[in-house]
C-alpha cells in the first residue's frame, strides 16, 4: 500500500492536548477518522445540519485530493451522515477542516469533544481535458439514466448483471 506524506498543524496546540491525530482504525481500513474539537457538546435534532470542526488543516500533496464521508456505523444506527457526502478537500486549502453533519434519524443525537464524527480518504486527482465533439461514440446504454436497469435482476439487460 502506497503512503503519502500529507502536512498536519493544530489550529490552537493548546486547546488540541486531549484530541487524537487522523488515524486508521485498522490495518487495511481505507479512511482516517476524525474527532469533533468543539468545547461544548453539540444536540443535532432531526434534520439539524451544523459544521463541526476539528481543530487542525492540512497541506494535501498536488495531485490528490481528501474525501470527507461518513462513518457507517453514525449513518446506519443513528442516522447521522456527512451532508455533502463525499465532501472534498483540494489540495490547495489550508483552513481548519471541518464536517457538514446531518441528523438523518429520528432521534436528537449528542456529538461531543473527541467524538470520531466522519472519515478522510486520501485519494488520487486526474484532471478532464474536454474534446468538444459534434457527437459522442454510442454505447449499449445509451442515454438511459436513472433506474433505466430496473430493480429485479430480470429487469437487467441480458449479461450484464447490473441492478
Amino acid at each position: 500500500m502506497q503512503a503519502v506524506t500529507v502536512a498536519f498543524s493544530w489550529i490552537d496546540t493548546e486547546q488540541a492536548v486531549d484530541l487524537s491525530l487522523p488515524a486508521y482504525a485498522t490495518e487495511l481500513a481505507a479512511g482516517m477518522d476524525v474527532s469533533a474539537a468543539i468545547n461544548e457538546p453539540l444536540v443535532l435534532e432531526p434534520g439539524d445540519i451544523r459544521l463541526v470542526p476539528c481543530g487542525f488543516a492540512v497541506a494535501i500533496p498536488e495531485g490528490f485530493e481528501m474525501q470527507v464521508r461518513p462513518r457507517s456505523g453514525l449513518a446506519v444506527k443513528h442516522g447521522v451522515t456527512v451532508i455533502n457526502a463525499p465532501g472534498t478537500i483540494d489540495a490547495d486549502y489550508r483552513g481548519e477542516i471541518k464536517v457538514g453533519l446531518v441528523n438523518l434519524g429520528r432521534d436528537s443525537f449528542m456529538v461531543r469533544r473527541g467524538d470520531r464524527i466522519a472519515q478522510l480518504i486520501l485519494a488520487p486527482v486526474v484532471r478532464a481535458l474536454f474534446l468538444v465533439q459534434p457527437e459522442l461514440e454510442q454505447t449499449a446504454r445509451g442515454s438511459g439514466g436513472f433506474g433505466h436497469t430496473g430493480l429485479q435482476q430480470a429487469d437487467c439487460p441480458v449479461g450484464t448483471g447490473s441492478l
